[in-house]
């Protein structure tokens, strides 16, 4: 075949850009295969928060992995900014999520304490802020806000900037990256080590990492795993540029670096259809615009949809294949809160061909296998 690499990931999208570029530094022969730009990609939808306070409710774990990585960020953005040149926009001060009535604020108030309240969760510092407290930070906000609940730990990046920094630093540390190159066909090799074959000819490898979104789901049963994965789609907006007046990130709005206002605020279970509906747009505009009635002045500019990557109770898997040594399924819906994991924690287990049980081995997919009569 004439093209051997130490690691082969499949999927060239936010979470196989980082791993891929977390192997390269790590010295390994890597490529990431990609489908290209026709692929339903996550990457290109994500609102770019880096965020941690409604993380992990039913899985602890999830919670310390998120954490990790948001402790993790600056380092990867230095160092990417160091490679490349390009700045990543990293900005964590915090970040809220705002309430619009006292039943809001009930239900936040009871989520968190669940959250907090779970047997193994490590606590971390969430409060309910009042509405003077709220207008220190966010004068504009409008009269329902009655409050917010805000976390330390959040924060929020220039996502395609970012996305473009991993892919350059993956490529001047001797990466190999092929787009229009999806995986027809995946098998493991007597003597050790997998062949992958695509339309423009066979690669081979001593491991396989599957980062293809829900892609995986077709691919993972060649390898002895499995990938309950289903598409959910998201609807953005984004609107002109403004001079800077969230100097925090919302849960479904936040100033970019460049002075737009993005707003998402969508989950919608419609199959693999990235079409988007004036309906969900104008109900995320008018919450929007309830919390911070000026937006109205501003025009949107533009407006897209895509297809988040998402498990039967919305958690990360990560999991080594029993049957086919080597073969590895990484899936996940955080591809940006969880970059920094996924680079410089993540890649080097996979380096070394383990996962660290203490850390992802509540990730597997063996978790959905439970008895219908339990």
């Amino acid at each position: 075949m004439g093209r051997d690499f130490d690691t082969v990931v499949l999927g060239g999208g936010m979470m196989g850009a980082a791993i891929g570029y977390g192997l390269a530094r790590l010295g390994q022969r890597c490529a990431i295969l990609d489908e290209g730009d026709t692929a339903f990609r996550a990457s290109r939808g994500n609102f770019a928060l880096v965020w941690v306070q409604s993380k992990g409710l039913g899985l602890p774990a999830y919670s310390d992995w998120t954490r990790r990585s948001a402790a993790l960020w600056p380092g990867l953005a230095a160092a990417l900014r160091e490679e490349t040149g390009v700045e990543c926009g990293l900005s964590q001060p915090g970040g809220f999520t705002l309430l619009l009535s006292e039943a809001e604020a009930a239900r936040r108030v009871d989520f968190m304490t669940r959250l907090q309240a779970q047997p193994g969760f490590h606590p971390f510092l969430w409060e309910i802020w009042d509405r003077a407290r709220l207008r220190q930070v966010f004068p504009g906000i409008g009269p329902e806000v009655i409050g917010a609940c805000h976390t330390p730990l959040d924060g929020h990046v220039n996502a395609l900037r970012s996305f473009r920094a991993l892919h350059t630093a993956f490529a001047q540390r001797g990466g190999a990256y092929r787009p229009e190159h999806p995986v027809e066909r995946l098998a493991a090799l007597p003597g050790g080590g997998f062949r992958i074959a695509t339309p423009h000819g066979a690669f081979s490898a001593g491991r396989v990492v599957l980062a293809a979104g829900n892609a995986n789901a077709r691919l993972a049963p060649m390898l002895g795993l499995r990938a309950p994965v289903r598409p959910q789609r998201g609807q953005v907006m984004v609107t002109e540029k403004a001079a800077p007046f969230l100097t925090h990130p919302v849960v479904n709005l936040r100033q970019t670096d460049e002075g737009g206002i993005m707003i998402g605020d969508s989950a919608e279970e419609v199959g693999f259809d990235t079409g988007q509906g004036l309906g969900v747009m104008a109900l995320m505009a008018r919450r929007a615009t309830r919390m911070f009635p000026d937006l109205a002045r501003l025009n949107i500019v533009r407006a897209w949809s895509a297809l988040r990557v998402m498990t039967p109770d919305g958690f990360p898997i990560y999991e080594e294949s029993e049957s086919v040594p080597g073969a590895f399924l990484c899936n996940c819906h955080s591809g940006v809160t969880l970059a920094a994991a996924h680079a410089l924690a993540l890649a080097p287990m996979l380096a070394e061909g383990r996962l660290e049980a203490a850390t992802l081995g509540p990730f597997t997919a063996r978790r959905f296998d439970v008895p219908a009569t339990a």
